[in-house]
């Protein structure tokens, strides 16, 4: 597990390097390393930098540690859902979190552009209550009654958004945009709320790992002394702020929350202790390298890196269905 980890950090530590490096404007790998030390640093925060360095530290960088935290998000949230709902084709979108903060984005672009961040947020927290209200029964939250009110909540959120979007017809180029996800908008600001909500995500979740074994269990895991609504409502919670944060931060990003925790699996096995971590970071390297791919693809424009998210993981999704049907695939 050490040497899975430990290679997992190396991956991690060369892809951001690689994407610091490459872009519409390559950058040596030396002057990459230079750019980072602690002298070019200090001279980027009292305004003193240009050039490459500076292209390094204000728009390259951000950049990339938000696509490494949403990525890291994102995956940690998708192997909590397939634990939460006993389904390995689950992922963290399926409890409205992305329809609700896409309702909330195409009104902040309706009305006013610069709260498209705090609207998509509220948006999904506020998606997620609904989903919570309709699905609770008695103080108890039934997995399947809470499948099904989150796919009737994102149904729904996505024909709002549409209306909203049709009806600001001038704006429907940037709606589209964040709908398919870009972190080309990223700052130290949004890295900073990033990277607190994915620690906080991450400690209620790595804390949870023998919880999340037992959820695998269903009703069994009463009898082994489980608060199963306690820690549904728990882990509900840490996916929530976490995707709810990410898609905020980056608009809608496809498939790394559900292709994470299944490669993982196959490497790791299923337990959470060891799937958690890994699965993490290998969404944060899988985050990183898609978005290289947006920057690079048709440089010096790029596309969203949802399309590119999709393009790898719609054939994936498919390989999973198949193997599903087949029995052959678990939680």
């Amino acid at each position: 597990m050490r040497k899975i980890i430990l290679a997992l950090s190396l991956v991690s530590l060369g892809s951001i390097v690689v994407a610091l490096s490459i872009g519409a404007v390559n950058v040596p790998l030396n002057e990459v390393i230079s750019s980072l030390s602690p002298s070019s640093i200090s001279l980027y925060r009292r305004g003193d930098l240009s050039g490459a360095k500076f292209i390094i530290l204000d728009i390259r960088l951000p950049r990339v540690l938000l696509a490494y935290l949403v990525g890291f998000s994102l995956a940690l949230s998708g192997t909590a859902s397939q634990a939460l709902f006993k389904n390995p084709l689950a992922d963290p979108y399926v409890l409205g979190i992305s329809g609700g903060a896409s309702i909330g984005a195409a009104l902040a672009l309706a009305y006013d552009p610069r709260y498209i961040e705090i609207a998509a947020f509220f948006g999904a927290v506020l998606a997620v209550y609904i989903v919570y209200l309709i699905s609770k029964v008695n103080g108890h939250i039934p997995v399947d009654v809470l499948l099904l009110a989150g796919i009737a909540v994102g149904f729904f959120s996505h024909a709002v958004t549409s209306y909203v979007l049709y009806t600001n017809k001038d704006r429907i180029h940037q709606g589209l945009l964040w709908l398919f996800g870009t972190f080309a908008l990223a700052t130290w600001k949004k890295v900073g709320i990033m990277l607190g909500v994915s620690i906080l995500g991450a400690l209620l979740l790595f804390m949870s790992w023998r919880e999340l074994n037992l959820l695998l269990l269903g009703e069994e895991s009463i009898a082994l002394g489980l608060d199963v609504n306690m820690y549904r409502k728990l882990i509900i919670l840490a996916i929530s702020i976490m995707t709810g944060v990410a898609v905020a931060e980056s608009g809608v990003i496809g498939f790394i929350g559900l292709v994470s925790p299944h490669i993982m699996r196959m490497i790791v096995g299923p337990n959470h202790k060891r799937l958690l971590p890994t699965a993490a970071m290998f969404g944060g390297i899988l985050a990183v390298l898609s978005d290289l791919i947006a920057r690079i693809a048709i440089a010096p424009a790029e596309i969203p890196i949802g399309i590119v998210t999709a393009l790898f993981g719609a054939p994936f999704f498919a390989y999973l269905l198949v193997r599903k049907k087949r029995g052959e695939l678990y939680a």
